[in-house]
């Protein structure tokens, strides 16, 4: 009864935020607060081109709280370290299968920490790369060579990679591509506008996907 309530709660609750977004704030030391424009303009993109509704004030959750309930969609970025506790790998594997995505966008140099700690919140599930067939990659837009590349980082191809459970994708890492850095304003990376435009669409199909399914 008691685990009936809860996942009446938190569907409860995922309906009420069902258009709002936040940032995921880890511990470790890594610059989760990095690409402070990113996420304020994809959203603004998708309200402006895919018809979405997203609310547009952006917030701020930590791993190990509660709050992270009461939004369907995370972002999580940084260049560094991250650590989360086994309270925090507990909370973010109940958020996951109980509803919520995250989508982990690798700013460079995140990755060996990020695999590591994500093998605490699902110590049976690794991580594994996207096909490019997948719906994520032509939710809103076409990516038929899947993951676009926004910034070299190693010149290695970009790779989206993902965890799924009960076949529901839960999590998406995008590595060697930085879409984050693409969303950011124009003259933080003076990116060229086709370039901004990919990551954008990129980022659209994401919140499309995350919304719809």
């Amino acid at each position: 009864m008691k685990k009936l309530t809860t996942l009446f709660l938190t569907l409860f609750t995922f309906s009420l935020f069902a258009q709002d977004v936040a940032v995921l704030k880890y511990k470790g030391g890594g610059d989760w607060y990095g690409n402070p424009t990113a996420l304020p303009n994809l959203v603004k993109f998708c309200n402006d081109n895919i018809d979405t509704n997203i609310n547009e004030n952006i917030q701020t959750v930590e791993v190990g709280s509660t709050d992270i309930f009461q939004y369907p969609f995370l972002h999580m970025t940084g260049h560094g370290n991250v650590f989360f506790s086994e309270d925090d790998a507990e909370n973010l594997r109940k958020y996951l299968i109980s509803g919520g995505f995250l989508h982990i966008d690798d700013n460079y140099g995140m990755e060996p920490y990020i695999t590591k700690e994500l093998k605490k919140v699902f110590p049976n599930n690794e991580l594994k790369e996207i096909p490019k067939d997948h719906k994520i990659f032509n939710a809103a837009y076409e990516f038929p060579n899947g993951l676009p590349k926004i910034h070299e980082h190693d010149g290695k191809a970009p790779q989206a990679f993902g965890i799924f459970h009960e076949d529901r994708l839960v999590l998406l890492f995008t590595f060697e591509s930085d879409l984050g850095d693409g969303w950011e304003d124009p003259e933080v990376h003076n990116d060229p506008e086709e370039v901004r435009e990919k990551a954008l669409k990129m980022g659209a199909n994401i919140m499309k996907y995350v919304f719809e399914n």
